[in-house]
């Protein structure tokens, strides 16, 4: 820049980091259509990828998959609906709605905690379900603008994330130790196949106790057709084997190469000591049309169950590493027969192992294809083409090679009353380099012999009733086998055979047994839920520092008490004051705030209310706690009372609560609305002197610990805090409702709006919206005076929050807002997700996870020089895949699941352990002064994960340092040395990691390693003189 002369060159920018800031428009652009097409080209991002190029390219190529980003987004639209549909239309009735709370609350464990308690493949089935015909097809949210919920993509992203916690599955904690068990649990109890059906089976048996199941599979690995057909780019092998892990957790023995039917596995031999069979395999032979039965792979034909295996065996390590990996080398046009699921598996597959044409070819219609959308959408984008009307004639070989050349098909038609028939008179030829079959599959011998006499066979099926039991006692049967073709379905059946196979054994063999009425199998446990999460606080046990706040959740006594039944550790009831102070609530008094814009729904930043204390009776409150602490003597009651500055009444009231067997008192001296024109609440909480009164008389007559109640509108809650404890409190709350207005009409009346004057009065915020100063005032009490007993209110929302008030000094915490978004079931995933993290406290490899989430790798988030993914660009991205994915064909899968190594933890914290961890970190800003200019940040950005928006630039440039450069062909950002560290750019980025701060020093800035301000005009220069106006750069 030139000397500075004058003020206007001051003014002056650099035009380079200016020149795409967006600007405003001041006429109406022009450009030629053919300019326009050009630049659509450029910037195109939905390029498909054709399936002639994904030889070899066995990565994910789910349309569910998420990322972090988009599940955290998706999981915060669910509503949580009662009764939801979604789990109702599940087959292994999931609890969906809450697993995708804990998701939307960084909490994967807990979600994959729910999906795998009652689905042990949850993993598998992510990947593969067809949703769009289960769950999703419930979703109420489809009655909207925005469409159903994800939910597959979520159940992947939860159990995935929880895959790589490498926790270990235990036995229910809740049984007698295995040689205490009654004998019948040691029964003898095989199931056949290795599948999902299975697996389930075999999972819910071992949890229930059983010590003697055994799993034997006719392949040389374990996981069914999930390993050996379902592809590698919809179902990882590591998933299924992970699956596999988890059962042989839990005891469960694993026997590969044995086939059912012969020496010790027969029917007759194991059913004769009083054991059981689960027949859980799939179909293993294929359904071949007459017209093929002549031909085989050498002649360029395969079945589905030639092909799949044979492309697993190119891509699933642990299929290659057991067969030898005999792999499947296609090229040309390949014909794909069929349009079930498996057919479209075979359709990808085959572009997979080096077609250049896929044809899928079926009796009737593309309306009447069997396949679900999520396979056919991902055919119609890698650009397979389908042939309805077809069913084949007959094959022409080159007579030389005896190789497929062409097929024949007949022409197919439907008369008037919709049957289909086949037109001898019409056929066509098609030209082909292979066929592969996927007309189904059937049982066939010599399982059919093994199991004829024993079971019934319709439609080439064994049939079972609704507990999956054949006509023969002790023997089950479900998945594949028995109709239920999808892997849920499967599981289901397994899942329902475990308990019939349960309920059998203990009637026969215990008869002393007492079964439940309604079928309950156990859940998932790991060693997470041992974690004590009790809390010592003023000398009271909590079970745990969740508490219903003194706010609409504790209404009635009844909501307390299903808040008790749910989880919660402790409750404060509702305000109650003595009769003669009676109180009548208006409406409308509680509303949605205005500082979640236009989202509506749970998942509320804030709300507003005008309620006032309870309108209920002192008599009771008194009479309710005392039945509370008969029916709940573990859960702790706290009794929160109200008064105006009055010695009498103070010490009436309290005298009256101490009889109800109260745990503890909490005076509210904070409420922001009405009963401060009463001379109460807030009207006795803003003043010193009368804080101190109040405790003090409170004090005289009171032997149980009590709380005053914090109000946040106030300069100093520190001063409060301070007259309190001086009283005699023994602790304080914080914080009360912040008082504040959060809607004015376009009418220019506020809402909520009361009666025909439509009036409003200001009201106490709540919610997240305040959770930034309800942290403030909990740690500056704790900072300042030290010891001071704290119970934590205002913008809980989720166990993350929570630990963030016990890190900034409170014991307990009260919510009410996250109920009011939900309902009272959220503890659930409170408690698991606070277990999770004093466990994880233990654990090495899981100490540095945020928000469970593993620390993204420091090479990955200095990425730089990629390539962007749009137009030529993303082109170029595809065809360097390709020739990578090509090369990669030619060499053997590489194991992607080992098992992993045991675990090793220390000492699990318990919740006191963390209370006031992070007030040595929250000081004063001269503190911060003190490292500077040294122990500075900058920003660096990943190229790769960089989806080139430009909010960066545009924040920089606006509001912040004009220092990032925004390259105008690839639109990606550029650090420069100007980065002052202030990190606007990270906080406005749509991609988490994407800008990460990182340290200033001579790596990140060669050339200026040390932070030194631009003052402008040097301190001690003289003001310069006005000069010319500056033309600015917009």
């Amino acid at each position: 820049m030139p000397a500075t002369t004058t003020a206007a060159d001051l003014f002056v920018e650099d035009i380079e980091n200016l020149a795409l800031n967006p600007k405003i428009l001041k006429h109406a652009q022009v450009r030629s259509t053919r300019e326009a097409q050009a630049e659509k080209a450029r910037w195109k991002r939905n390029l498909p990828q054709a399936g002639r190029t994904r030889e070899g390219d066995w990565a994910d190529a789910k349309e569910t998959t998420l990322t972090v980003k988009g599940a955290l987004e998706e999981a915060s639209r669910c509503l949580k609906c009662a009764d939801a549909p979604c789990q109702k239309s599940c087959p292994t009735s999931i609890d969906i709605k809450s697993f995708i709370t804990s998701i939307a609350n960084h909490n994967n464990y807990g979600a994959a905690q729910m999906i795998l308690s009652d689905n042990p493949v949850g993993l598998s089935c992510g990947m593969v379900c067809p949703v769009s015909n289960l769950c999703v097809g419930g979703c109420n949210l489809a009655a909207s603008d925005a469409g159903p919920i994800n939910i597959s993509g979520l159940q992947d992203f939860a159990v995935s994330h929880f895959k790589q916690m490498n926790i270990p599955a235990i036995r229910n904690p809740g049984l007698p130790a295995p040689e205490d068990m009654h004998p019948s649990y040691h029964t003898k109890i095989v199931c056949v196949g290795s599948g999902p059906a299975s697996l389930s089976c075999a999972t819910f048996l071992a949890r229930l106790g059983y010590d003697n199941v055994e799993i034997i599979e006719r392949l040389p690995y374990a996981g069914g057709l999930s390993a050996s057909e379902i592809p590698q780019y919809r179902l990882a092998d590591e998933a299924v084997q992970w699956e596999v892990q988890k059962v042989r957790e839990l005891g469960v023995g694993i026997r590969v190469n044995t086939e059912f039917g012969t020496g010790a596995y027969t029917t007759d031999a194991l059913l004769r000591d009083n054991g059981a069979v689960f027949v859980g395999c799939g179909m293993p032979f294929p359904n071949i049309d007459a017209a093929f039965t002549a031909l085989a792979p050498q002649n360029g034909f395969y079945t589905s169950k030639d092909f799949l295996p044979q492309a697993a065996a190119s891509s699933k390590a642990g299929c290659a590493c057991a067969t030898g990996g005999k792999r499947v080398k296609l090229y040309g046009k390949v014909l794909v027969l069929g349009a079930g699921d498996t057919a479209f598996d075979c359709c990808g597959s085959a572009f997979r192992c080096g077609a250049r044409r896929v044809l899928v070819c079926f009796r009737r219609s593309t309306a009447d294809m069997r396949a679900v959308d999520e396979e056919t959408v991902l055919a119609r984008n890698e650009k397979a083409e389908f042939l309805p009307y077809c069913q084949p004639k007959e094959v022409i070989l080159d007579p030389t090679t005896k190789r497929i050349t062409a097929c024949v098909m007949y022409k197919m038609e439907q008369d008037d009353e919709g049957k289909w028939y086949r037109d001898e008179e019409q056929t066509l030829t098609i030209k082909c380099d292979f066929i592969v079959s996927a007309f189904g599959s059937v049982l066939g011998n010599p399982l059919t012999d093994e199991l004829d006499g024993k079971v019934e066979f319709k439609w080439g099926k064994i049939v079972v009733d609704d507990t999956n039991r054949t006509k023969t006692p002790g023997l089950y049967a479900g998945g594949d086998c028995v109709g239920s073709g999808l892997t849920v379905e499967a599981a289901n059946d397994g899942k329902t055979a475990a308990w019939s196979i349960h309920a059998d054994v203990q009637t026969k063999l215990n008869p002393a047994a007492t079964l439940p009425a309604t079928r309950a199998l156990p859940k998932f446990f790991t060693e997470v839920d041992a974690v004590d999460i009790s809390v010592d606080f003023c000398g009271i046990k909590f079970p745990n520092p969740f508490g219903l706040a003194s706010a609409p959740p504790a209404t009635t006594l009844p909501m307390i008490a299903r808040g008790f039944e749910a989880g919660w550790g402790f409750a404060v009831t509702k305000t109650y004051s003595l009769d003669k102070d009676t109180v009548t609530n208006v409406a409308p008094r509680i509303v949605r705030g205005s500082t979640s814009g236009p989202h509506y729904g749970p998942h509320q930043g804030s709300f507003l209310n005008i309620e006032l204390i309870s309108e209920k009776s002192a008599a009771y409150w008194i009479s309710g706690i005392r039945q509370l602490k008969q029916d709940y003597p573990k859960h702790v009651v706290i009794a929160s009372i109200m008064c105006s500055h009055n010695k009498e009444d103070w010490q009436e009231l309290t005298k009256l609560t101490l009889e109800s067997g109260a745990d503890a008192l909490e005076l509210n001296l904070s409420c922001p609305h009405g009963m401060g024109e009463k001379g109460m609440g807030l009207a006795c909480g803003q003043k010193p002197e009368l804080v101190r009164d109040i405790c003090g008389w409170v004090k005289e007559v009171c032997p149980l610990p009590f709380f005053a109640k914090m109000t946040p509108n106030i300069t100093d809650i520190n001063e409060i805090a301070a007259a309190a404890m001086e009283g005699g409190a023994t602790g304080v709350t914080a914080i009360n409702t912040v008082s504040g207005l959060q809607h004015i009409k376009m009418d220019a009346a506020a809402w909520p709006r009361v009666g025909p004057s439509r009036m409003t009065t200001y009201g106490g915020v709540s919610g997240n919206a305040v959770r930034p100063m309800a942290l403030k005032m909990v740690s500056s009490i704790a900072n300042k005076m030290p010891g001071t007993p704290i119970m934590a209110t205002g913008g809980a929302d989720s166990a993350d929050t929570v630990i963030q008030f016990l890190y900034a000094g409170a014991a307990v915490v009260q919510a009410s807002s996250s109920i009011q978004n939900q309902d009272f079931t959220i503890v659930e995933d409170w408690i698991s997700a606070l277990k999770w993290h004093l466990y994880a406290q233990s654990r090495s490899d899981l100490v540095q996870w945020e928000k469970q989430l593993p620390p993204m790798d420091p090479n990955v988030q200095l990425t730089t020089g990629t390539l962007p993914r749009f137009g030529k660009y993303l082109q170029q991205r595809q065809e360097d895949s390709a020739q990578r994915c090509m090369a990669a064909a030619e060499e053997p899968p590489q194991a992607t699941h080992v098992d992993p190594a045991p675990v090793q933890h220390g000492s699990i914290p318990s919740v006191n352990d963390l209370i006031g961890r992070a007030l040595p970190s929250i000081g004063s800003f001269k503190n911060l002064l003190s490292m500077a200019p040294h122990n500075q940040a900058v920003a660096a950005v990943n190229d790769d994960l960089c989806i080139n928006c430009g909010k960066c630039m545009m924040t920089c440039n606006d509001t912040g340092y004009q220092a990032i450069l925004f390259n105008p062909d690839t639109h990606q950002p550029l650090i420069t040395d100007s980065c002052t560290g202030c990190t606007l750019c990270v906080s406005v980025c749509p991609v988490p990691d994407c800008i990460t701060m990182v340290d200033r020093n001579e790596a990140t800035r060669p050339r200026n390693p040390v932070y030194e301000p631009k003052r402008g005009i040097e301190y001690g220069k003289p003001e310069l003189p006005v000069g010319s106006k500056v033309k600015l750069a917009i």
